[in-house]
C-alpha cells in the first residue's frame, strides 16, 4: 500500500505556455478547430474576402488571407497571449456578445502547439508586421510588405505535443471535419467572398450574394435546392428565416440540419427536437429532416458562453424559442402544397414567397393564413384547436355499402362492400349523403353543411376527378387542372383514419370506440411483454384496448378498439407490445399514445389489393380534402405523387423546340 503524505503538496502557478496548451485541448481539438477560430476572427474583423488553404488534412499547413480590418504593430504581441482580445471592449459586453469570437483563447492556444506565422497591416499603415511564434515562444514583430488585411499561417499542428497528432484521424477524415467547419461559416455569411483550396485544387469560390438559396446550392446541389421550402417568421423578438426541405427530400442522420443563432451556427437538442415534431408523419422512420435556418434574437436572451467552441447556447427562455420554431414550420407546412412530384419541382411564384407583400400566401388569402396561424399557435400551446367550437369531431361521407351509414369505413371484403364498424353515438344521426362540417352555434344536434369552397370565400377549390378503375387493386388515378394525381390507397386511407382519431383522443381528450369482450381474452406473455403492458394499461385504454393483470405473465383482454373487427385482439396486443419494446427506452406517453393511434389507423385502412367500387372510390377521394395534412401516411410515406400536364408532355416526346405539338 502506498503510504499518505504527512506533509501537503506545494501549489505552483503553472507558466502560460502550459496553461496555453492546456486551453488548446479544450479548444483546439483538430485541425478544423483552428480553421473554425480563424475564419471567425476574419468575419469578425470585417472581412469581405476570405481565402482557405490547407495542405496534408490541415495538420502541416492551414493558410487563411483576408481583407479584414488588421493587426496593428504595437499589438502584434498581445494578440497571441492568453485571454487578450479586442472583442470585450468592457466587462459588461460578455452578456451582450455580439461577434463571434470574445475568449481570446484562439491564437494563444493555437500558437502553443504549432509553427504560426501572422502578417497584418491595417488600411492606416504604410507597411505590415510579421509575427513568429513557434511552440509558443514569441520572435518580433518587424516590418513586411503585406496587402490590406490578415495572412495567418499554421504548420505542424501538435508538433510539440505527440500524442496529440497520434490521435488525429486519416488525411480524409481531417480533410472532411475542415470543409464542414468552412461550410457552416460561408452558409452563415453569404455577404461574404469565400475561397477554398486543398493543396493547389481549387475546391470552392463562392462570390457573395443576397439571395442564401444560392449559397445553399454552391455547396448541395440541385436536388436540395429545387426541394427548398422558405420559411420567415418575426414576432419582434425572435425572427427565424430560411429554408426546410420537401419531406420527399431527407437523410439518414443529422448533419445537413444546419441552424445559426445570430450569425452563428449552433447545435442544440431542443431545436431540433422542435424540427422533429414539425416533421412528425411526413417522414419515413429513421429519416432526418434537412435545414438551414437563421434565427436573431437580442444577446440578453441568449448565454453563448457556455462551451469552449461556442456550439452551444443557452436560453432565457428555452420553451419560448422551440414554440416559435415548431409553430412556424408546422404553419408553413400547412399552407404548402407537399404532394410528391415526378420529374422538376415547379418554379416558385414570387407571391408564393413570405412577406412577399402580395395579398396571398401559397395560394392562400391573408385572412386564411392568419386564421391558420392562430389555430397553429393554439394547437402547439395546448393541444386543442380554438378555431371552432367545442363539440363532436367532424364525421367523413361514408363508404356507401347498402347497410347502416357510417363514418368510418373498414376493411372490404375481397368480393363484397367495405364492412362498418362500432361508431361513436354522435355519428350516427349523420346522413351518409351529406358532408358534415364542426358544430356552429350552441346547439350540437344542428350540423354545419360544408360549402363548396372550404378554404376561403371567392376561391375556388381545386378540381379534382376520378379518370377510371383501379390500377391493380392498388392506386387510384385522379386529375387536376394542373395534372394527374396517382394515389395510393392504403396510404390515403390511413392518413384519413390517423387524423381522426387524432382529433378525437389528442385534441378532444376522449377515448376510442371500444367492443367489449363476452369473455374476457387471456393471453400468455413473457415477462418483458408482462410488464411493459400494465406501465402503459392507461394509455392502452384510451384506444379501446382495455387490459388486466389475470396473474402470472398473463393478461386478460376485456375490450379491443372497435375499429378493428375483424383483427384478433391478442393479436393487437401483440403488435403493440412489439412496438413498445422495441423502442429500446420508456417512451414519452404522448409519442406512445401517438404510434398507438398510426397502428391503429393502419391496421384499419384499406389495404393494397383490396378491390373499391366507384363509390368507395369517390368517397375516399372527397375525404383527402377534408384535412390539411394528407400527403404523407403517419408512417411518412407519400400518398400520392403529382404528374405535372407538362412533365407528361415531356415524357411523351410532345414538348418541342416549339412548344406542344
Amino acid at each position: 500500500m502506498t503510504s499518505i503524505a504527512t506533509t501537503p503538496p506545494i501549489i505552483r502557478q503553472l507558466p502560460p505556455n502550459l496553461v496555453n496548451q492546456i486551453a488548446a485541448g479544450e479548444v483546439i481539438e483538430r485541425p478544423a478547430s483552428v480553421v473554425k477560430e480563424l475564419l471567425e476572427n476574419s468575419i469578425d474583423a470585417g472581412a469581405k474576402r476570405v481565402e482557405l488553404t490547407i495542405q496534408g488534412g490541415g495538420s502541416e499547413l492551414i493558410r487563411i488571407s483576408d481583407d479584414g480590418c488588421g493587426i496593428a504593430d504595437a499589438q502584434m504581441p498581445l494578440a497571441v497571449t492568453s485571454h487578450a482580445t479586442s472583442k470585450l471592449p468592457d466587462d459588461e459586453m460578455l452578456f451582450h456578445v455580439g461577434t463571434l469570437g470574445f475568449r481570446g483563447e484562439a491564437l494563444a492556444s493555437i500558437a502553443s502547439v504549432s509553427q504560426m506565422t501572422i502578417r497584418s497591416r491595417p488600411a492606416d499603415a504604410d507597411i505590415g508586421s510579421e509575427l513568429n511564434v513557434r511552440g509558443g515562444v514569441i520572435e518580433g514583430p518587424a516590418p513586411c510588405g503585406c496587402p490590406t488585411g490578415t495572412v495567418i499561417e499554421v504548420k505542424n499542428l501538435f508538433f510539440n505535443t505527440p500524442v496529440r497528432h497520434k490521435f488525429l484521424k486519416t488525411t480524409q477524415t481531417e480533410r472532411g471535419h475542415i470543409t464542414e467547419a468552412f461550410t457552416r461559416l460561408a452558409l452563415a455569411n453569404p455577404n461574404v467572398h469565400f475561397v477554398y483550396r486543398q493543396g493547389e485544387k481549387l475546391l470552392h469560390d463562392l462570390p457573395p450574394t443576397v439571395r442564401w438559396a444560392d449559397r445553399i446550392a454552391a455547396f448541395f446541389g440541385a436536388e436540395i435546392a429545387e426541394s427548398l421550402i422558405p420559411v420567415h417568421s418575426d414576432d419582434s423578438a425572435i425572427g427565424i428565416d430560411g429554408f426546410v426541405c420537401d419531406p420527399s427530400v431527407s437523410r439518414g442522420n443529422n448533419r445537413m440540419q444546419y441552424l445559426f443563432l445570430n450569425g452563428r451556427h449552433i447545435r442544440d437538442r431542443s431545436l431540433q427536437h422542435a424540427l422533429g415534431e414539425a416533421y412528425r408523419g411526413m417522414l419515413m422512420v429513421g429519416r432526418q429532416p434537412i435545414c438551414f435556418l437563421r434565427l436573431t434574437m437580442p444577446p440578453s436572451m441568449i448565454d453563448v458562453n457556455v462551451h469552449p467552441t461556442k456550439q452551444e447556447v443557452r436560453f432565457t427562455d428555452g420553451g419560448r424559442v422551440y414554440s416559435r420554431l415548431l409553430q412556424t414550420l408546422r404553419h408553413h407546412f400547412l399552407t404548402s402544397n407537399l404532394t410528391q412530384r415526378v420529374g422538376p419541382p415547379a418554379p416558385v411564384e414570387p407571391q408564393a414567397l413570405p412577406n412577399s407583400g402580395s395579398e396571398s400566401v401559397m395560394g392562400m388569402s391573408v385572412k386564411a393564413v392568419d386564421q391558420q396561424r392562430q389555430s397553429v399557435i393554439n394547437w402547439a400551446q395546448t393541444g386543442q384547436d380554438s378555431t371552432s367550437t367545442p363539440g363532436p369531431i367532424p364525421d367523413f361521407r361514408p363508404f356507401p355499402s347498402g347497410g347502416a351509414s357510417t363514418g368510418l369505413p373498414s376493411s372490404p371484403t375481397v368480393n363484397g362492400p367495405i364492412e362498418t364498424p362500432v361508431q361513436d353515438e354522435a355519428t350516427e344521426t349523420q346522413s351518409s349523403t351529406d358532408d358534415v362540417a364542426p358544430w356552429d352555434g350552441d346547439d350540437p344536434s344542428t350540423p354545419v353543411q360544408l360549402p363548396p369552397d372550404t378554404t376561403e370565400a371567392g376561391a375556388a377549390s381545386p378540381t379534382v376527378s376520378y379518370l377510371g378503375s383501379q390500377v391493380h387493386n392498388r392506386y387510384l388515378v385522379t386529375q387536376d387542372e394542373k395534372g394527374m394525381v396517382v394515389i395510393d390507397q392504403h396510404a390515403l386511407h390511413e392518413r384519413v383514419l390517423y387524423e381522426r382519431v387524432c382529433q378525437k383522443v389528442l385534441h378532444s381528450g376522449q377515448r376510442l370506440e371500444a367492443q367489449r369482450l363476452l369473455v374476457p381474452e387471456t393471453i400468455a406473455l413473457t415477462p418483458g411483454e408482462h410488464a411493459a403492458a400494465l406501465e402503459v394499461q392507461e394509455t392502452l385504454a384510451q384506444i379501446g384496448l382495455e387490459i388486466e393483470d389475470f396473474g402470472g405473465d398473463t393478461i386478460a383482454i376485456h375490450s379491443y378498439p372497435a375499429m378493428l373487427p375483424k383483427r384478433p385482439p391478442g393479436e393487437m396486443l401483440h403488435v403493440v407490445l412489439e412496438s413498445l419494446l422495441g423502442a429500446g427506452k420508456q417512451p414519452d406517453p404522448k409519442d406512445l399514445l401517438n404510434h398507438l393511434l398510426a397502428t391503429i389507423a393502419c391496421k384499419a385502412a384499406v389495404k393494397a389489393g383490396d378491390p373499391l367500387t366507384s363509390e368507395e372510390i369517390t368517397s375516399l377521394l372527397e375525404q383527402r380534402d377534408l384535412y390539411h395534412e394528407t400527403h404523407h401516411c403517419p408512417h411518412g410515406r407519400p400518398t400520392a405523387l403529382f404528374f405535372s400536364l407538362d412533365e407528361l408532355d415531356r415524357m411523351f416526346g410532345r414538348l418541342g423546340p416549339r412548344g406542344r405539338s
